[in-house]
């Protein structure tokens, strides 16, 4: 059970168990890497913004002592009216350049960090795009998508700020110090006393803070897991009448989320606190022993007021450089997130010889092929077929018998755990899988229709075909009559998965939108289970013609519309039981007569 944020116990549903804290050290290597993607912008915004940083800092560098040693002491205390208005005027000058400068800096760094973020998420994205279906079987949407936003937008304030101001601030300290020392070797030794004690402190924090905000990530990311399958699964919540249930669970997941927030956040503060003791301790330092250096004539009160001014500064940097480093903790915990992703490699992946072999007959060879999704699951054990360029074969068995697992080695989603799926002669371990996957177009039973209109998700088969080509393919498998009932016609706007379309109209923009790519492969996995009756004799007429000259492979449990398949493959435990066509198959009197006569009988009861 969960306690939400009122103390009360919450419903514990299940758990992701695949992300979780990776306990690292922290490595300068890592964040080597990740600084990596400053290296488009070394040519002119990050030295624009350096050169920025260095007027900044040499002008307040500059300013205190012309305030304390030169206006104090020399146009004040010698009552230099000419030089008291030189200086004014200078000082004048200094900080309008200095606010130019911060200006200019700052516009700068934003375009930097920004530019950083964008590149970063078009890599994750564009990686995450090349990556096998194995790698999506273990993850949920909701763990992919924190990674792209979440993990990624917390690196924003350390590009856009933290690494052009801790150089800033490195410089600003390196200069205060070395002012400090000119202006009294004695009372800078004294007011930095403290130093040594506050790095401790600070560094016994750093590991406990980091891996804080790993968990925070890892809460975010089993939150976004949630709130997407409920969303995703808010008809099955209410049909069930478990919102309830589901408001538990997520109370529960909620107030992990905010717990860790709270902890992070409370070791995080830790850091402005400890630099604001050591400012006072400091302070204090400087008030009792400069006023004894003044009073014995050591130091004047000129040099004391631009120590205090330099010693003000001194703790504003290293208070800020306390932030960047945490921003530096939670950059590592989501970094490391961000290339476990960027590590990841393809299961499957093209060789160095695959080959476009251009346009293919569409011949299938399945050679000895075993496959397994994992050791202790089986799919297909050493089947061997072929399916002729051209020919319309079917895979008939029950569920888990091996007949998506087929389509899946046909495109290439998984490769084979021994023998050989062959193409045209090929083994296709060595075509290219771009060559391969543009002549195979697959329709599945779960349609999916993107946000946008409906032109635009046929044309995703196709990006430059024609809107004539769209709608002769629309046409073609009988989607035209209703898509031109819709209030826009082709240009009606469908939201992500089509919610304002039927089932069966969805199903057949998936048709329209395979056709239109005009395969050589077209493969239809239990495309037909959602369509009624009348609509099921639209498509089937319409594929007599489409299928010409095309190889097909089609997986259906309703074995009526698979009658006419030149070549019927009935599978059992992943393995071949039987192979003939619908007649040869019947006069067998075997497992596919069963299955037949068991269908028409139920059809018959019904």
């Amino acid at each position: 059970m969960y306690k939400n944020i009122k103390g009360q116990k919450v419903s514990k549903r299940f758990h992701y168990s695949v992300d979780q804290v990776i306990d690292m050290p922290f490595n300068w290597a890592q964040m080597t890497r990740l600084f990596g993607y400053l290296k488009p912008y070394q040519k002119k915004l990050l030295p624009l913004s350096i050169l920025m940083v260095i007027i900044t800092t040499t002008v307040r560098l500059i300013i205190p002592i012309l305030i304390g040693v030169y206006t104090l002491d020399k146009a004040i205390g010698n009552k230099d009216t000419k030089l008291l208005t030189l200086l004014v005027c200078i000082i004048g000058f200094l900080y309008i350049i200095s606010y130019t400068a911060n200006i200019f800096r700052i516009r700068w760094m934003n375009e930097l960090g920004q530019g950083v973020i964008y590149d970063i998420r078009k890599h994750l994205f564009t990686h995450v795009q090349s990556l096998s279906h194995r790698f999506f079987d273990q993850r949920s949407a909701g763990s992919i998508l924190v990674r792209i936003m979440n993990d990624i937008n917390s690196l924003q304030e350390l590009f856009t700020n933290g690494v052009i101001n801790s150089l800033m601030d490195t410089l600003l300290l390196m200069g205060i110090f070395a002012v400090l020392f000119s202006l009294s070797p004695s009372l800078t030794l004294a007011v930095m006393i403290i130093l040594p004690i506050m790095f401790f402190i600070s560094t016994s924090l750093r590991r406990n803070i980091r891996r804080s905000w790993q968990t925070v990530r890892l809460k975010q990311s089993k939150l976004n897991s949630h709130l997407n399958e409920s969303i995703q699964g808010i008809r099955v919540t209410q049909s069930f009448t478990q919102e309830k249930e589901n408001m538990s669970f997520f109370e529960g997941v909620n107030y992990e989320n905010f717990e860790s927030w709270r902890v992070a956040s409370q070791k995080n503060a830790v850091f402005r606190p400890l630099v604001e003791v050591t400012n006072a301790v400091g302070t204090s330092v400087l008030i009792w022993y400069g006023a004894h250096l003044i009073q014995n004539e050591t130091i004047t009160i000129g040099v004391f007021v631009s120590f205090a001014f330099y010693l003000g500064m001194f703790w504003e940097p290293i208070s800020r450089l306390g932030q960047v480093y945490n921003q530096l903790l939670m950059g590592m915990a989501s970094s490391e997130r961000i290339f476990e992703f960027l590590d990841e490699k393809p299961i499957v992946s093209e060789g160095e010889k695959a080959t476009d072999i251009g346009e293919i007959r569409g011949e299938i060879i399945f050679k000895n092929v075993s496959f397994s999704y994992d050791e202790n699951r089986t799919a297909l054990n050493a089947i061997n077929f072929e399916i002729k360029a051209g020919q319309t074969a079917a895979l008939v068995g029950h569920t888990g018998s091996g007949k998506s697992t087929i389509a899946n080695l046909i495109s290439r989603f998984y490769d084979t755990t021994s023998g050989e799926v062959i193409i045209d002669h090929h083994n296709i371990k060595d075509i290219s899988l771009k060559s391969l996957r543009q002549q195979i177009s697959v329709v599945l039973q779960d349609t999916f229709i993107f946000s946008g209109t409906i032109i635009e998700n046929i044309r995703f088969g196709r990006p430059d075909a024609t809107d004539e080509e769209v709608m002769e393919a629309a046409k073609s498998v009988g989607a035209h009559k209703f898509i031109e009932k819709l209030p826009n016609g082709y240009h009606t706007e469908v939201e992500e998965r089509g919610n304002i379309l039927s089932v069966g109209e969805r199903q057949l923009l998936s048709f329209a939108r395979a056709l239109l790519a005009n395969p050589r492969i077209l493969i239809l996995d239990e495309a037909t289970a959602s369509i009624d009756t009348e609509t099921e004799m639209q498509i089937q007429h319409a594929l007599k013609t489409l299928l010409n000259d095309r190889t097909a492979i089609i997986i259906a449990h309703r074995l009526s519309t698979i009658r006419d398949a030149e070549q019927i493959i009935v599978l059992e435990h992943g393995e071949i039981l039987e192979r003939g066509s619908h007649s040869q198959l019947m006069e067998q009197n075997g497992y596919y007569y069963r299955l037949v006569k068991a269908q028409f009988n139920m059809l018959n009861a019904g």
